[in-house]
């Protein structure tokens, strides 16, 4: 048996960043506070999970939260409305959305106040979707599919301009993108792409590994949308994808003679130690080796939020050399089971 690591997968610098920063404000204010986060954080059961056991508190509605408490936005950003909600109960708010989606988020700002109708491609439940709409929502239609495109409201097919759901599909976005140009020639496209780094080169990993595996196991969560998407990238590259939370959710039946070489991957959301848990799985109860694939190389860098630092002055605690740092984790026998050998993907095949 041949477990094959992708590389990148697991944690993205918007991932790691708000997860830092819930931990940074329990640091700061101990045992002596209660934390809100406004819905989870990141998508992933085991985060969340985590962060409960240490007292924090995920609320869907600002009203439950008493009066100046501190409360962190997800990864996942939300609309102005919330915002002044926030202020109007006096509370603290620390924002931990991911620098690429507040990057969106001021295209559709920018891009309303120049009179463009706003198509909005990607799911609209989705609480980055509906975090990205609340910016303007009387000139914004979220596009969920290319079907949807003839019950779009439009004023003026040359005042158009598309934004998307960071952690889309590539293959996906670009469906329905086409069928956007291909209705209104003259739409804008932004300025540069909006589904985020990570999004993109986990995706790219997997289309290109996964025609030489037998199998494709995702970590993830149910909700993590780019996870789910993995999955799907697989099984359309022609090679079963599976995703699971945690090596608990493991079943024999989908490598019966154990001489299987399955891709193990991870959404943006996973930690990984979930990753190494299920290689040590693997190693001990299956003989399996360990396989590095190198696609990307990924090291990202981050700053702090303003509002983290502004608590973080309050507290007087010193800020000015603290960034978030993402890069490929290191594999240890200790760790995963054993060292990873590299592997090399090419059209042929895998060596």
């Amino acid at each position: 048996m041949q477990i094959v690591l992708a590389n990148p997968r697991g944690f993205c610098a918007g991932v790691r960043m708000a997860i830092d920063v819930v931990d940074q404000v329990l640091d700061i204010v101990g045992d002596d506070e209660t934390i809100y986060v406004y819905h989870e954080i990141v998508h992933n059961k085991h985060v969340v999970d985590r962060f409960v056991d240490r007292g924090v508190v995920f609320i869907d509605d600002l009203s439950e939260v008493p009066e100046g408490s501190i409360v962190v936005f997800s990864a996942h950003g939300v609309s102005p409305e919330i915002r002044k909600q926030a202020q109007a109960l006096n509370l603290q708010a620390v924002d931990a959305t991911c620098p690429l989606v507040t990057k969106v988020h001021s295209r559709a700002i920018r891009y309303a106040k120049q009179g463009y109708q706003i198509l909005l491609v990607g799911h609209k439940n989705h609480q980055e979707i509906i975090g990205t709409f609340g910016e303007a929502p009387e000139q914004t239609q979220v596009v969920e599919s290319a079907e949807c495109i003839p019950h779009l409201r439009i004023d003026d097919p040359d005042k158009l301009v598309y934004l998307t759901q960071t952690t889309l599909s590539v293959d996906d976005a670009n469906v329905i993108i086409s069928a956007l140009k291909e209705a209104f020639p003259n739409i804008k496209a932004p300025p540069s792409e909006d589904i985020c780094y990570a999004t993109t080169n986990r995706q790219s990993a997997v289309r290109q590994i996964a025609p030489h595996c037998d199998l494709v196991i995702v970590v993830g969560s149910q909700n993590s949308s780019n996870s789910v998407r993995l999955t799907e990238i697989a099984e359309n590259s022609g090679t079963r994808g599976v995703r699971i939370d945690d090596v608990s959710e493991l079943d024999p039946s989908w490598y019966p003679t154990g001489e299987e070489r399955m891709l193990l991957t991870a959404g943006a959301s996973a930690p990984e130690d979930l990753v190494s848990t299920i290689c040590r799985h693997f190693v001990d109860e299956h003989g399996a080796t360990l396989h590095l694939a190198d696609v990307f190389e990924e090291t990202v860098e981050f700053g702090l939020p303003l509002t983290l630092k502004k608590l973080m002055e309050e507290n007087d605690i010193d800020h000015r050399d603290r960034r978030v740092r993402v890069e490929p984790p290191i594999i240890t026998e200790g760790e995963y089971g054993a060292v990873a050998v590299p592997l090399t993907i090419s059209t042929g095949g895998a060596s």
